[in-house]
């Protein structure tokens, strides 16, 4: 393969996506892994809300107990419980609940989310490659994979964050998908999730960045939840999931990962500018 030294703006088309997999391609709202948070926390005593186990969402699964226990309300509820702060060792232990449960978990939630399987096939029509990047570690992903393979969504990529030096909000799984697929500049990439650690990874790999509303961490409601609800009262959640995500750096916003192949029409323009990420 020829190495072409990019002395100027990248001009060319989108080589390559890297797609979050709960919310974004999977696990519609992104329902699996809230559960599981909640669970741990009432084992030892800690009452969470679906609201705070949440907010961290889409860190690797021990960042994210760890963020929860750091989070002020948490924090509060531990210290009435138990009389102290978490301490990392608590941190440790009930990540090691987490990680089987997780694990037991994630094959119950691979569905493709509507509209991904078509998207992809546009995409790959066009030559684009596809990448993944998670917050679950690799033993999690052992049951997910093979289960989402057998619904049809096989991405090119799968990187997780067990797989390199630490998981989001640092970019080093979008690179090593970069190595994986065999793809430069990162002008070249774009980075598809449904949580603001998404759009964080996505910046800090200097790529372009696209924020999933509808079915995503953000607005947080299953299929079901979101048909039983009034245009206007999805409106509204739909609104404050764009505002989270555009508020993290997200370049475009969708609600769902079928109208990406359109925004990567709009990024091929940008790029045939001359424009960056």
């Amino acid at each position: 393969m020829d190495m072409v030294v990019h002395s100027k703006p990248y001009t060319g088309r989108v080589q390559a996506v890297v797609l979050d997999w709960s919310g974004t391609a999977v696990d519609y709202g992104c329902i699996g892994p809230v559960a599981v948070f909640i669970e741990v926390f009432r084992n030892r005593g800690v009452a969470i809300t679906t609201a705070e186990a949440r907010t961290p969402m889409g860190l690797m699964k021990k960042d994210h107990v760890r963020a929860l226990c750091g989070m002020e309300s948490v924090s509060e509820e531990w210290k009435r419980v138990h009389g102290r702060q978490a301490l990392e060792e608590d941190v440790e232990a009930m990540y090691r609940e987490v990680e089987p449960l997780m694990a037991a978990m994630v094959a119950d939630y691979s569905d493709p989310i509507p509209g991904l399987i078509e998207a992809l096939a546009a995409l790959r029509d066009q030559g684009i490659k596809i990448g993944s990047s998670t917050g679950y570690t690799r033993s999690m992903m052992e049951a997910l994979i093979p289960a989402a393979a057998q619904k049809g969504y096989r991405p090119d990529s799968i990187v997780c964050p067990s797989d390199v030096p630490a998981g989001r909000p640092y970019p080093w799984m979008c690179y090593q998908n970069a190595i994986n697929l065999q793809v430069h500049p990162f002008a070249a990439m774009v980075k598809i999730g449904d949580t603001v650690a998404d759009i964080h990874e996505g910046l800090n790999a200097g790529m372009w960045t696209i924020g999933v509303t509808k079915t995503g961490n953000e607005l947080g409601l299953s299929e079901e939840e979101v048909t039983a609800l009034d245009e206007e009262d999805l409106r509204q959640h739909i609104e404050t999931a764009e505002n989270r995500l555009r508020n993290a750096g997200a370049h475009f916003l969708v609600e769902d990962v079928g109208q990406c192949p359109a925004v990567i029409e709009q990024i091929n323009i940008c790029l045939a500018r001359g424009e960056r990420p």
